[in-house]
Formats: structure tokens, C-alpha cells, sequence
């Protein structure tokens, strides 16, 4: 997966925005204002593309145990969140399910509120 892959598929997604709110290198997707992944490109420039994604705490250990790609997430809440390192034994389509995964993890926890704007979008 490239990163312009990644870009493409995480906007595809309603709701989203990007922004860049600690650095000019760590871009940060966001679902109705709340983080659902985060990129450092300064990593992928550099061969290291990694991805951290929120997810289900129970899963998360099951996945870490699995695969030598998915570790705690690095700089965030190691219950909750994720780092996944793309291109090894992660494969594209099994990433693309994790970010689904984080980003209706985000939607779920929404404001009743913020779920109505996002069906409305």
C-alpha cells in the first residue's frame, strides 16, 4: 500500500477531515472532530509506514499476538489504540478493515448529536 492509498481511502469515508494539530509531519484523520488515525509522514518518507488506529481493546490483543506488525500504539493510550505497520504481514485489504474498525469505533461513541450531522452529510 502506498501512501496515497491510504490518503484516498481514509477521506473517502463520511465525516472526515485531515488535519496536522501537534506537527507538520503527523497527519491526523478525524470523523465528526474525533480522531480515528494518525500518519507520521516524516516515517513513510523514510520506508517506515506505520499507521495508528483506535481499537477494541479485547481485539487489540488478539491482534498484537498475531501479527509482529501491530503493536501498542505508539504516543497514544495503549488500550485503545493500535500502530500498524503496513507492507509486512499486515495485508492491504486486512488494513482497510482496521481502519473501518477504528473510524465505527469513533462514529459509535459520537454524540447523539454529532450521529445525526454525520447522516445528514
Amino acid at each position: 500500500m502506498n501512501i496515497e492509498q491510504l490518503h484516498n481511502y481514509c477521506n473517502s469515508k463520511k465525516g472526515v477531515t485531515e488535519h496536522f494539530p501537534f506537527d507538520q509531519v503527523t497527519l491526523v484523520f478525524k470523523v465528526m472532530g474525533k480522531m480515528f488515525a494518525l500518519i507520521g509522514l516524516d516515517k513513510w518518507e523514510n520506508g517506515d509506514p506505520k499507521i495508528n488506529l483506535k481499537c477494541n481493546p479485547e481485539w487489540s490483543e488478539e491482534l498484537r499476538a498475531e501479527y509482529d506488525s501491530i503493536n501498542p500504539g505508539f504516543h497514544m493510550n495503549k488500550k485503545h489504540w493500535n500502530t500498524v505497520i503496513l507492507n509486512n504481514d499486515v495485508s492491504d485489504n486486512f488494513a482497510f478493515e482496521l481502519i473501518d474498525h477504528s473510524y465505527n469505533l469513533v462514529v459509535k461513541g459520537l454524540t447523539k448529536k454529532l450521529k445525526t450531522e454525520l447522516d445528514t452529510l
